[in-house]
């Protein structure tokens, strides 16, 4: 076998691949040049996983990459249905961010019972004021999405004493089925989003989800943004229709300065950092040079998605 090349979608800082010297040619692309560069490479690394350019520039002529990875667990910023009716692989990053988000989900739920922002709102005011806060054992948690990532989510929340159910897209051992989710909603005093974006998770949770919910219950997002109608959120949260929320992912990002979404009550929002821990890049190259030597060798690939479903099937 020739030498492959290996073509990178860039994002700064760029990837460590020095493993792969001599091993595979290595090039480099940004989104104005990726069209032209595709056809001739064996092996794509979306890197810039931020970037939707894979999606626009896949359906052009010519030979594509035998296989697609990206440094991310979501893939729907690069699926499009050339690359998903293709024989191209495509890979993710499973496995990297799930306790650093399931922690991250703990952090929040943990700020919102303890009701934080407001100590910290107070102390900057320079305000003593006694307050109640809310324990969080005994409560209930439903999450939604039974990938690694919602099972870390629920594994941590166990750990803190909250009852936990987890529903996925079908119903087996330990996960509950889409039908009963309005009814775990209904009793949940946490409900955290965790699912890939597919054609059946887009607006979720919107305005009746949210009606559904008590009005002492807390909303999360640490799924996909567009997971969530967020006009129907921002009402929930006016209206007191739930007590609180936290996103980590909006349906676009950055959430732009003027986005009402800023002030909305009780409503904690953060730049789509949940997983993103110290280390997080090396890891995610790490996981990338493992793969391509499986590749390479002619080992079958781990974390091979789903493209008609969007996401890496379980077992």
């Amino acid at each position: 076998m020739s030498t492959p090349t290996l073509l990178v979608l860039d994002a700064e800082p760029l990837p460590r691949l020095g493993r792969l010297t001599g091993r595979a040619r290595i090039e480099h692309t940004d989104a104005s040049s990726l069209a032209e560069r595709l056809p001739h490479a064996d092996v794509l690394l979306v890197w810039d996983f931020t970037s939707h350019a894979v999606r626009e520039a896949w359906p052009g002529g010519g030979p594509r990459p035998r296989w697609v990875h990206t440094a991310s667990a979501g893939v729907d910023h690069l699926m499009c249905p050339e690359l998903a009716d293709s024989e191209t692989v495509v890979t993710n990053a499973r496995g990297v961010f799930d306790q650093p988000i399931a922690e991250y989900v703990a952090a929040l739920v943990l700020a919102m019972a303890k009701d934080l922002p407001t100590t910290l709102r107070l102390q900057g005011e320079r305000t003593w004021r006694h307050r109640e806060s809310t324990r969080v054992a005994g409560t209930r948690a439903c999450v939604v999405g039974s990938g690694p990532i919602g099972r870390a989510i629920a594994r941590t929340l166990k750990a803190l004493g909250i009852t936990t159910a987890l529903v996925g897209r079908t119903a087996r051992t330990g996960v509950h089925g889409p039908d009963e989710l309005d009814r775990l909603l209904a009793r949940a005093d946490w409900v955290i989003a965790a699912a890939p974006l597919t054609d059946d998770t887009r607006g979720m949770f919107d305005a009746r989800r949210f009606g559904v919910m008590q009005p002492s219950a807390r909303f999360v997002n640490v799924g996909r943004g567009q997971l969530v109608v967020e006009d129907d959120l921002a009402e929930a949260l006016n209206r007191r229709w739930i007590a609180g929320a936290a996103l980590d992912v909006l349906s676009r990002e950055p959430l732009a300065p003027e986005s009402p979404l800023w002030g909305v009550p009780d409503l904690i929002i953060s730049p789509h950092m949940s997983g993103d821990t110290v280390g997080w890049r090396d890891e995610l190259g790490a996981q990338f040079v493992e793969l391509f030597e499986s590749w390479a060798a002619g080992r079958p690939l781990a974390n091979v998605v789903d493209k008609k479903r969007g996401y890496v099937p379980g077992h």
